[in-house]
């Protein structure tokens, strides 16, 4: 009997313990450590700040669902591996492991300008989404100026692109939009980049979109740093604002940066190569948004990064679970596919409209791409959430 620790329970984490129950040798030891006890969906927390979904409504327990599959769950946080004890030290003991899989996520860089962390509102986590909506609350009283985007070195700016959409329609539906300018501020070289290289229609799709909603464009700038009532750009421009709501830039988390025995990255990410095996240890994988690649293109003026976003990470955990069972059998053949070479698949939320991306690969060069704009209603985007939100309740991981 063999035991693989997996160290992150959500998108990635989750499908690779479900995948290795399901297709492994079922004498196995699988656990799962994590210090969140629910599986969040984390794209409808655009949602949140206007009352379109609640925090509950969007998350699921994990602890019964694997209890359902024999994966155990332990709900720690992890410290440090040593890698030649093969041991995980977290805070509730250590671990010992044959395999062990890091599938932590990230860890949101909030310092990446003076002021950031204190006056710009951030949706990517429960709380962030939250605050946000009690500030919407207040702006609604006494509406004005608004700054929403990425900093440089952000790598979601997808997020960002649905929030300022949603937040367009919420000042429509409140009666206060002829009382907001929008400014959108990004490093992207052009609207409609969004890390992956952009798609053909993608720049002029956004520039229409853009003018139609009567919004302020400013592309490749970073924010040199915020006060309570201004953002100051790097390129001498400084935006006053009543709202801010800003992506900041993703990092590798403690747990990695504490384990120098990785050698992660500078920005804290695993090295692993094309089959998300680590270079150095054969029996340390990785999957989802704790995963080095690297960028095919060149930013400009500003840095910033390409998405790691839940449907990659789902991918990545089935071939990490496929590859364990593989090399458990005595096999060389492993899958390999590369981070860029994972299809696109996405639908980009619009405040009650949609894009849908779709593309064979997420960067180029691509034989087939394409975005579909639906001007009625986000019905795909809401579908979409129902359906991944029940597989994982049924803890269906093999379905797509």
């Amino acid at each position: 009997m063999k035991t693989t620790v997996i160290i992150g329970g959500n998108f990635a984490g989750f499908t690779t313990a479900l995948e290795l129950r399901r297709k492994g040798n079922k004498e196995d030891k699988i656990i799962v450590i994590d210090k969140s006890p629910v599986f969040l969906f984390m794209p409808s927390l655009i949602w949140v700040p206007f009352r379109r979904r609640e925090i509950k409504d969007i998350t699921v327990p994990k602890e019964n669902i694997f209890r359902k599959h024999r994966v155990d769950f332990v709900l720690a946080e992890a410290l440090h591996v040593d890698p030649h004890t093969q041991t995980v030290k977290t805070t509730k003991g250590d671990f010992r492991y044959d395999n062990l899989v890091i599938s932590t996520g990230p860890k949101v860089n909030y310092d990446i300008a003076p002021g950031v962390k204190e006056f710009a509102h951030y949706i990517g986590t429960p709380n962030g989404a939250m605050k946000a909506r009690l500030a919407l609350d207040e702006f609604k009283k006494d509406p004005g100026p608004v700054v929403i985007g990425a900093t440089q070195n952000a790598g979601c700016m997808g997020a960002g692109y649905e929030f300022l959409f949603n937040f367009e329609k919420w000042c429509r539906d409140n009666g206060i939009r002829d009382k907001v300018d929008i400014h959108w501020i990004t490093p992207e070289t052009y609207l409609g980049h969004f890390g992956i290289d952009g798609m053909k229609g993608a720049n002029a799709m956004f520039k229409t979109f853009f003018k139609m909603f009567r919004m302020h464009v400013h592309t490749e700038v970073g924010v040199e740093k915020m006060d309570a009532e201004h953002v100051y750009l790097n390129n001498g421009t400084v935006l006053p604002y009543k709202f801010s709501m800003l992506m900041p830039p993703f990092t590798g988390v403690d747990f990695v940066r504490n384990s120098p025995e990785l050698h992660a990255t500078a920005n804290g990410y695993m090295p692993v190569g094309d089959d998300y095996r680590h270079s150095e240890y054969p029996n340390i994988w990785s999957a989802g948004l704790a995963v080095n690649f690297n960028l095919p293109w060149k930013p400009g003026n500003v840095p910033f990064a390409a998405p790691k976003t839940g449907f990659p990470s789902d991918v990545t955990g089935k071939v990490v679970a496929e590859n364990i069972i593989r090399v458990e059998k005595g096999k060389t053949n492993l899958i390999h596919k590369p981070w860029g070479k994972i299809a696109a698949l996405c639908i980009m939320d619009a405040g009650k409209k949609e894009v849908i991306i779709v593309a064979n690969h997420l960067f180029k060069p691509r034989t087939f791409a394409v975005m579909i704009p639906n001007l009625f209603y986000d019905f795909s985007k809401v579908l979409f959430e129902k359906y991944f939100l029940w597989k994982t309740r049924k803890g269906l991981s093999w379905l797509p």
